[in-house]
């Protein structure tokens, strides 16, 4: 008998069902919210399973987003493709498909590599689809499909309600995978959880496909049915209010990442912020999101001002960012419910949404980062923002001078001439030479006029946008207009910028230097930043023509400015690891920075993830290593494993040196170094090298690295050589720490509190 047959053959013997209305509600709440806890759990578990065999490359990433994205859409359009057919009919439809995609458990990827010369952007949409496609298509499906049946089973019910219910899920699969799953399991664990949990899901839909009615609605269900679908024009409005919320949770990301700190697990912050708007704007107690939607515009002037010290004040302005993206997002949704069509119309609502957002996706994911140099994408959502929340007078005396026509349209030019003026004199800064603070007070005054327009869009949109300019645009504006100062790829965003007092040229991503050249003759080849003559990589530099002679083999993972290439002697072979193709241009093609130029001109750089790269060398074709490929403080999982550490093992020689570098504002990867170093049977010592000089420090910074060789004695020639300085100790261990493996990693227990002194990486 085939499924399809025997879940009909139960939906005649299951008549008393339909009568449990106790029962009813609970069941479809529990099931959806089963079913959006799932499809937000294996997002972020099907990308720590490809991370060891993918790498970390941009193209990975962004093409694992679009197939979520596609995978999501199609749900939702297959949702709405068989609305057609009668809720029992669409039951049917739905157990079979959730028992054909039930053929890809347990959830995993599949077993093909990718070959060296793969195409990211074709191999990876291609492993995820054949690896969890069919699953994450039908459980993607849940949201409307079991609305449209609460709907149908309960009489004709209000069923957006359970769509709160549905982001809530969401919220909790999001944060129960860094906060239990991981933690808690390895991947086949993962992957068991995953997989209990979706036959729980089959059983759950089949119980709510057994409370739908036999029978086709009569009377006023039946014209309930058969309402006005949405015009064109309404369409589209549910698109761009689903379009700005997605988009500005993305930009807000980046936005942080980039421009405040890279903090660990940031990234969960604003998505759950944008599940849990859905939950709010949807619920049926409507107090909370119009006091919410009142407050939108007053917090949109808010962020503006935020902008342009937000470096200085990082918590502060990341805590007001998160703060707006929730506002916003409550208040485009919560006007999309407002605009919701009937219940029977549902699916296609639902479907507009996900185009939306998916639009939303691309933009701040792929087109942003082609076409702009900065992160242009969150002051433009922003603005789009501010035209799109409704807007409602702040009190009575506004609603009343802004009440007669003739003078509404005199307040709204002057309201314009003044936010003109005052945005000129704030960019100008005339008193600059008198009044530092005079840019701040004109970003204020033209705030101010923003909050009184609020009620008039036209005069507040003008004002918006000067606050924008003001508070820091304008700045990036003729930063970008430079042509070569910035750059951005899909890791981030690159300065380049010079000072005079000390002579000296930096290379930052978002706010983090990345590298730093002194610019004074004779000086240029001088090692800086992380990278000076005192630090754990310098003295293992300096000693290695004593450990492997003068021909020895030097391979860098992270290229950065290429300080390191001014180490480089006369008859040594070094070539560079490097995953940003932007990196490479301003290293070495930019004129900019003259370490490799003038250090080792020729110098091979291979480009890609350097685990996969190295997993391809020759064995024991290296005598050093250096790894120092983190991007700001966020830390690549991969290059840190038991298997990653095997792979170093191999491409070193037998008394090869690894040295990795563990600098980190937010976590404590000492005991990720000793569980490696103790497993892998490794000699390991630490530096934490302490610049005290007042002089020195503005180009030299304190760094932690760490010596490994699995040679006792090369380690010792490392920290014992004459003119070693600092204080180099062993590995301290921590007995509660379980070792990083590609089948299982958490930073949860190396979080530390955040140290707010700037950081400088490669």
């Amino acid at each position: 008998m085939s499924v399809a047959s025997a879940a009909n053959g139960l939906f005649d013997d299951q008549s008393m069902a339909q009568e449990d209305r106790f029962f009813r509600g609970p069941l479809f709440v529990l099931t959806i919210l089963l079913g959006s806890f799932l499809l937000f759990l294996v997002q972020p578990m099907i990308a720590r399973m490809a991370l060891p065999r993918l790498g970390g490359a941009p193209a990975v990433w962004n093409s694992a987003m679009l197939v979520y994205q596609a995978l999501l859409l199609g749900g939702y359009a297959y949702a709405h493709a068989i609305g057609r057919f009668s809720v029992r009919r669409q039951a049917i439809i739905h157990v079979t498909v959730l028992a054909l995609a039930a053929l890809w458990l347990p959830i995993g990827l599949g077993a093909a590599m990718p070959p060296p010369d793969a195409a990211p952007e074709i191999w990876v949409p291609w492993l995820l689809l054949v690896s969890i496609g069919p699953l994450f298509f039908a459980v993607s499906a849940q949201a409307p499909l079991i609305q449209r049946w609460y709907n149908a089973a309960s009489g004709g019910r209000d069923p957006y309600a359970l769509y709160a219910a549905s982001n809530l899920g969401s919220f909790g699969g999001l944060i129960a995978y860094p906060l239990v799953v991981e933690p808690g399991f390895a991947l086949a664990g993962q992957s068991m959880v995953w997989t209990v949990g979706y036959v729980l899901l089959g059983l759950l839909v089949i119980g709510c496909a057994l409370m739908l009615p036999r029978h086709q609605p009569t009377g006023a269900a039946a014209a309930e049915a058969v309402s006005e679908a949405p015009g064109t024009r309404r369409q589209l409005y549910w698109i761009v209010l689903a379009f700005v919320p997605s988009g500005l949770m993305l930009s807000t990301t980046t936005y942080l990442t980039t421009d405040i700190v890279a903090m660990p697990l940031l990234w969960v912050l604003p998505l759950g912020l944008y599940l849990l708007s859905f939950t709010v704007a949807f619920s049926t107690w409507r107090g909370f999101a119009r006091t919410i939607t009142f407050i939108a515009p007053l917090a949109i002037v808010a962020m503006a001002l935020t902008i342009r010290n937000g470096a200085e004040r990082p918590l502060f302005a990341a805590a007001v960012a998160l703060i707006l993206l929730f506002v916003v997002a409550v208040a485009l949704h919560g006007e999309m419910y407002r605009t919701r069509p009937a219940a029977q119309r549902l699916t296609g609502f639902y479907l507009c949404m996900s185009i939306g957002g998916a639009l939303g996706g691309v933009f701040a994911a792929l087109i942003a980062p082609l076409i702009f140099d900065w992160t242009y994408e969150h002051p433009l959502l922003i603005l789009v923002a501010g035209a799109l929340v409704p807007q409602l007078f702040l009190a009575g005396f506004l609603q009343r001078l802004w009440a007669d026509r003739r003078r509404a349209q005199f307040l709204s030019v002057a309201v314009i001439l003044a936010v003109a003026g005052i945005a000129y004199l704030g960019i100008a800064r005339p008193w600059q030479w008198l009044w530092h603070d005079g840019t701040t007070y004109a970003a204020l005054a033209i705030g101010a006029l923003a909050a009184l327009s609020i009620g008039r869009r036209i005069p507040f949109l003008v004002a918006l946008a000067g606050v924008l300019l003001v508070s820091g645009g304008w700045d990036s504006i003729q930063l970008s207009m430079k042509g070569d100062a910035r750059t951005r790829s899909y890791f981030g965003v690159y300065t380049i910028r010079d000072y005079s007092d000390p002579n000296i040229r930096t290379l930052a991503h978002g706010t983090t230097f990345h590298g730093l050249q002194m610019l004074v003759p004779g000086e240029e080849r001088e090692p800086t930043s992380y990278y000076g003559r005192n630090s754990g990589v310098g003295q293992a530099l300096i000693q290695l023509p004593a450990i492997a002679g003068p021909g020895a083999r030097v391979g860098i993972v992270g290229l950065g400015a290429g300080t390191l290439a001014c180490y480089a002697r006369p008859g040594q072979h070094w070539r560079f690891y490097e995953i940003d193709s932007a990196v490479v241009d301003i290293a070495r093609d930019s004129g900019k920075f003259t370490f490799l130029s003038s250090c080792l001109p020729n110098v091979p750089i291979v480009l890609g993830d350097a685990r996969l790269n190295l997993a391809r060398d020759p064995a024991a074709s290296l005598d050093l290593l250096a790894l120092d490929a983190f991007s700001s403080d966020v830390v690549p999982m991969h290059l840190l494993t038991r298997e990653a550490f095997a792979t170093y093992a191999r491409v070193l020689a037998p008394k090869g040196v690894l040295v990795v570098h563990i600098s980190n504002r937010f976590l404590d990867l000492e005991p990720v170094m000793a569980a490696a170093a103790a497993e892998g049977g490794w000699t390991a010592a630490l530096l934490d090298d302490v610049e005290t000089d007042d002089k020195i420090v503005t180009v030299l910074n304190n760094s932690v690295w760490v010596v490994l060789s699995r040679d006792p004695a090369v380690v010792g020639r490392v920290i014992n050589a004459p003119g070693a300085v600092g204080d180099w100790r062993p590995l301290m261990p921590r007995r509660d720490f379980t070792p990083w493996t590609d089948d299982f990693s958490t930073i949860l227990p190396l979080i530390i509190a955040w140290n707010p002194a700037p950081e400088n990486h490669q």
